[in-house]
């Protein structure tokens, strides 16, 4: 894509400006350095600025028909722009802070920009965490190993979960909400809610996966999001790549929590509402990043500590607050999701039940899964069978890798056979 290499050379040539600026004043940055980085961070944001937010700024200005609709329409949004972005804008600051050297081989730029595994579906990698691995790398059996098995994992997550999570909430949320019963409604926001964990996760489970097998060690992205007891927690373990580029880029520059209590409010607010607006050209994604971001201002408050035996009502505040959000999420518009809320709380039994359709023996089993799969059940699976087996290393060491086979074996079956395949991401 023309757009990709404008990126690559672009955010090359101000890295190497900026280098350049800094060795010749001692490394230190002058008000040149930091108008070559204004520049350089500007160049990448038009670019962001223009092919997903122009046609949403005109509409909102009422200024649209100043445009033929022709040439509106023809504005596309290019598929993993948002991510590779700001993949730019980390390396120029990066560098910008010292907390990397710049690449003097534009293939290594290329390679760090345009990395297939996670270019379109993340995570988002700061440069600083890769920046010795691009130079330099080590090949490992055992990283080979988990690489392959980790991505088995990820493309299971998302063929076998949320594809089939998919078939029911695309079945409510592209009817006439209006149309639809209660119950149907609500099927589809709780599929919705592991649809969107299970791709998002699987896909970065994917990338971290193949990642491992050509020698990168790509940090963790989720990290069970829905067990968390707080909003605060929420984001510390759901899509954590963008939770920390905002924090070091954003937040972090704003004055973070270091200038008053306002001003840290203030600062978390505006993280929250870019974060909305980075998924989408929409007052839904405001709205949805608004809702995330008052919440945590109000757990900043003091509020009454909850006795033990209460402590589940933290969970369940948080996955209330999180399957709501959802609704704005997924809606396309505002009007949509103000009904959507309402026959959620207000009963409604007329209407439409045809998502229970694909409520088959079958998908009861997905359902299933994945509410388990949603807590680190995994993971005491496999302690349990190292504790059951640790005499039996054989039959240990045997019995992973052929689960995993089964699983891959069962995946492809599932995707031929299945023919719904969504990509939700052409949204980002």
């Amino acid at each position: 894509s023309i757009l990709l290499i404008y990126s690559i050379i672009w955010n090359y040539l101000s890295g190497i400006l900026i280098a350049k600026n800094q060795k010749n004043n001692g490394g230190n940055n002058t008000k040149k350095t930091k108008m070559i980085l204004s520049i350089s961070i500007i160049g990448n944001l038009l670019l962001l600025g223009y092919y997903k937010y122009f046609v949403f700024l005109l509409h909102s200005l009422g200024l649209s028909y100043y445009f033929t609709p022709s040439y509106l329409s023809g504005i596309i949004m290019p598929i993993g722009i948002s991510f590779f972005t700001f993949h730019g804008i980390s390396y120029i600051v990066d560098i910008y802070r010292k907390e990397a050297t710049a690449v003097k081989n534009i293939i290594d730029m290329g390679l760090y920009i345009s990395f297939f595994p996670q270019l379109i579906a993340g995570p988002i990698i700061k440069y600083h965490d890769v920046d010795t691995q691009l130079k330099s790398r080590t090949f490992k059996i055992d990283d080979i190993q988990y690489g392959i098995n980790r991505f088995i994992r990820g493309l299971a997550k998302k063929i076998i979960l949320a594809n089939n999570f998919a078939l029911v909430a695309d079945s409510v949320f592209n009817s006439n909400i209006s149309d639809v019963s209660s119950p149907s409604l609500w099927l589809g926001i709780i599929c919705y809610t592991l649809q969107i964990y299970y791709d998002f996760s699987g896909y970065s489970d994917m990338a971290i996966g193949l990642g491992k097998t050509m020698g990168f060690h790509f940090k963790e992205n989720f990290n069970y999001p829905y067990i968390s007891k707080s909003i605060q927690e929420f984001w510390r373990r759901w899509h954590i790549s963008l939770s920390t580029w905002f924090k070091e880029y954003v937040y972090i520059p704003l004055g973070g929590n270091r200038k008053g209590k306002s001003r840290m409010l203030f600062n978390l607010l505006t993280v929250f509402i870019l974060t909305g607006f980075w998924h989408g050209a929409s007052y839904n994604f405001l709205i949805w990043g608004l809702i995330h971001g008052l919440c945590i201002i109000l757990e900043k408050l003091p509020l009454p500590i909850l006795p033990k035996g209460l402590q589940f009502l933290k969970h369940i505040y948080v996955m209330t607050v999180v399957i709501l959000a959802w609704v704005f999420f997924r809606v396309e518009t505002l009007t949509e999701s103000v009904i959507y809320l309402k026959k959620l709380f207000f009963f409604d039994l007329k209407g439409s039940y045809y998502p229970f359709i694909y409520f088959s023996p079958y998908f009861g089993i997905i359902l299933i899964l994945g509410i388990l799969f949603v807590i680190p059940i995994r993971i005491k699976i496999i302690n349990l069978l190292n504790t059951v087996l640790k005499k039996q290393e054989l039959i240990l060491i045997t019995i992973k890798p052929v689960l995993y086979l089964l699983l891959f074996v069962f995946t492809i079956l599932e995707l031929s056979s299945l023919s719904y395949n969504p990509f939700i991401y052409f949204r980002f």
